[in-house]
């Protein structure tokens, strides 16, 4: 198990947003989180990489990657970020260096000191997403689509056993936004777990996951109900 939450209260700043909520996150699973604005979906991802504290005589267990958050140390959060990609919705690309640049910042910051196994390494994670040929291109000569494929390989270049993915698509058109799921979806064929909030509906019928939905403070699986939901209630 990657993720198991039990009985976890979180809170954004002193206001509780998601109530006993149970979690749970295995191998190669593609996990959708739904919901309205502000019904915690985001809280809930952040809690995860430690961005967003539980409180912990309000958490029953909460582990990630084999580590319990309610012990985890500050000082151990960075190597145990490594472990995991993340993925935002305004993609947080480094804007005053290329595409490689961008890559290789995050691979020497994570430890990776050989020339010749980074370079195959950004080669191998820009192949992945289809984006080889920017390699040496800047951010802002790329498209909301585009940048957002360099995030997803920045997400990958450590091997993590999970990808947070929170709003991915919000800022996309229709088709870049299904490619981008659609590469999201592919990650899972290799192991790599993908939990994503979302407000694109549509998507859940075109690539089939697990589904949690955020409501009235709380989480619950409705995998087997949400195409009989009334849609409009969980878009923005």
């Amino acid at each position: 198990m990657l993720i198991d939450y039990q009985k976890v209260n979180i809170y954004q700043q002193d206001s509780l947003v998601l109530k006993d909520v149970d979690f749970q996150v295995d191998e190669g699973e593609f996990i959708y989180i739904i919901g309205k604005v502000g019904s915690g979906k985001s809280s809930l991802l952040k809690t995860l990489y430690c961005e967003l504290d539980l409180v912990e005589d309000e958490t029953e267990k909460a582990e990630v990657l084999g580590r319990n958050l309610k012990t985890l140390r500050r000082k151990e959060v960075p190597a145990f970020r490594k472990e995991m990609g993340i993925i935002f919705q305004d993609f947080q690309l480094l804007h005053d260096r290329s595409v490689y640049k961008n890559l290789k910042f995050v691979l020497k910051a994570t430890g990776w000191k050989d020339k010749g196994e980074i370079d195959q390494r950004i080669d191998d994670v820009l192949n992945a997403v289809g984006m080889i040929d920017k390699k040496d291109s800047m951010p802002h000569e790329l498209s909301g689509g585009e940048q957002q494929r360099i995030a997803i390989a920045r997400s990958l270049l450590n091997h993590p056993k999970v990808v947070i993915a929170d709003e991915p698509t919000g800022n996309l058109d229709p088709e870049t936004a299904t490619n981008i799921v659609r590469l999201l979806k592919d990650i899972t064929l290799q192991g790599t777990a993908v939990v994503m909030s979302t407000h694109n509906i549509p998507m859940l019928d075109r690539f089939p996951g697990i589904v949690y939905r955020c409501k009235h403070g709380e989480i619950k699986d409705v995998t087997n109900e949400y195409n009989k939901l009334d849609l409009s209630e969980d878009e923005e």
